[in-house]
């Protein structure tokens, strides 16, 4: 009996050995759908989170947002700082088997300054020519010097595409996008789901643990988390600050948080189209008005319990950045109401389109309630966020809210939307003297000479107002306590090299 028993444990031990592995798979939930999944096309914060999966870059960030290596090794810039010469990461490919050189970035940056459809035209505004100058090296030649240059090509503008695959589809591209991260694309479903898969011959694939990874965008954020909790996601992002405690006290749960680099606002439209043609799109001191009747703080404590910041700048009051001249306004009613009627009105009537989850949802009838004692008629309009950016860049929105993750160089938080030619300018807004100054803001690498830029013009945007600043959020980030290895960055991405999942 002893001699069967042994042989049936080590015929069972024998069979666990050689029977292949469990496939982990990751469920993350998202608040919103992606829009297009090509990089110089898109826009969206959850597409960037699906890039980072999807699309390597030529340089990342670490967690204190300092650029690194990743595509690119090293590079130095010449001294009169009108070259960047970037050496290249051999051995890597894309998931079509296209080697990735030097050609192949010399092609992703020129389809980025010259596809129609491209929205980094304005981030690549410097450069001048790039090319080849090695198998494995890429000299970018400048208008200008570009103090920022780095910090965009540790985004979108510099994600790797294959080349034989952007060359089949052109501007389809995003249907089925080809890039060389850590895991491959697999499916799309609109507003349902992204499915990745691990890419078997990623240059760095020993450290990935997770072979299959599936994006579920669900806006409601009492429903994402009750998913969480319920096992059908892994992980959730942009936690709501009701639900932090409850999700700290939950022993199945573990979280992790960071303070973002971007701000929450409302952006009016100036001059997209008729429907700017109202008081509060043809009138600064409307817009003044609507913003003086915010309170701020009171939004950060009602609707954020206490974990974001107010501001009234593209970068928080903390930030070396801000200007300290142009403090957080305090709201002021009766100023509201003085600005209203210089400009000859009483009431003003206006829509303001918002994301249809919770939060936002929470935040504009807040701002709703608040504007309304200054003399705002409000109505709300709640629309998925990809549609949301749709119709801000159509031009069919009065007052639309939105946020904006934030990039590493003061730059990436301005220059895109309020420069007349500006790849994310929705409003169309335009003023010479803020393209001046924030193109000598780019040319200089000075910290104390952009600061004095960089000042003026927002003591200029804070007297237009194309864009009315809330605040700057934490991202929180939940998940199943078997995950492992995750940590949560300031850029609000999820990098997914080294995290495992115990379950």
């Amino acid at each position: 009996m002893k001699s069967l028993l042994s042989a049936a444990a080590l015929t069972a031990i024998l069979a666990a050995i050689s029977a292949p592995a469990r496939a982990s798979e990751l469920r993350i939930g998202l608040q919103d759908d992606a829009d297009v999944l090509d990089p110089d096309q898109s826009r969206t914060f959850v597409g960037r989170i699906v890039y980072t999966g999807l699309c390597d870059k030529l340089v990342d960030l670490d967690k204190d947002v300092n650029i690194v290596p990743q595509l690119g090794t090293d590079w130095s810039t010449t001294e009169d700082g009108l070259q960047l010469v970037m050496n290249l990461r051999e051995g890597v490919i894309f998931h079509d088997g296209t080697p990735f050189d030097a050609e192949a970035v010399v092609y992703n940056i020129n389809r980025s300054m010259t596809l129609p459809e491209s929205r980094r035209k304005s981030e690549l505004s410097s450069v001048e020519s790039v090319e080849a100058t090695g198998p494995m090296q890429v000299t970018f030649t400048l208008k200008a010097p570009d103090a920022s240059l780095l910090a965009q090509l540790s985004d979108r503008a510099g994600m790797m595409i294959s080349p034989t695959a952007a060359e089949a589809a052109g501007a389809d591209f995003g249907q089925k996008p080809v890039c060389s991260g850590p895991f491959k694309f697999v499916e799309r479903i609109q507003q349902d789901r992204i499915v990745l898969e691990k890419f078997a011959d990623y240059y760095d694939a020993d450290k990935v643990s997770i072979d299959r990874v599936v994006y579920l965008p669900v806006p409601d954020t009492t429903v994402r988390l009750a998913n969480l909790r319920s096992g059908e996601f892994d992980m959730i992002e942009r936690v709501a600050a009701s639900d932090v405690a409850s999700v700290k006290g939950d022993a199945k749960l573990s979280t992790q948080e960071a303070v973002g680099l971007g701000y929450m606002a409302i952006y009016a439209n100036i001059n997209n189209g008729d429907r700017a043609k109202n008081p509060i799109g043809e009138d600064a001191r409307v817009r003044q008005a609507f913003s003086l009747a915010i309170d701020r703080d009171a939004l950060n404590q009602v609707v954020f319990e206490g974990t974001a910041k107010a501001g009234n700048q593209p970068w928080a009051p903390t930030s070396p950045w801000f200007n300290k001249e142009i403090p957080v306004p305090a709201r002021d009613v009766e100023a509201a109401r003085a600005l209203l009627a210089e400009a000859g009105l009483d009431r003003v009537p206006v829509e303001l389109q918002h994301a249809n989850n919770p939060v936002v949802t929470q935040m504009m009838q807040v701002i709703q309630a608040m504007v309304a004692e200054a003399g705002f008629d409000v109505s709300l309009k709640a629309t998925e966020f990809a549609t949301l950016l749709s119709e801000q860049t159509a031009g069919n929105f009065q007052l639309s809210r939105s946020d904006w993750s934030g990039r590493p160089d003061p730059d990436g938080n301005i220059h895109q939307f309020v420069t007349c030619e500006g790849g994310i300018n929705d409003a169309k807004y335009c003023n010479p003297e803020v393209d001046a100054l924030l193109n000598e803001a780019r040319a200089t690498s000075d910290p104390a000479t952009r600061k004095q830029k960089y000042d003026a013009a927002t003591a200029i945007l804070d007297r237009d107002l194309p864009i009315i600043y809330l605040g700057h959020q934490t991202y929180v980030f939940a998940m199943d306590k078997g995950i492992e290895g995750f940590e949560a960055y300031p850029d609000g991405m999820i990098r997914l090299k080294g995290v495992t999942d115990a379950d």
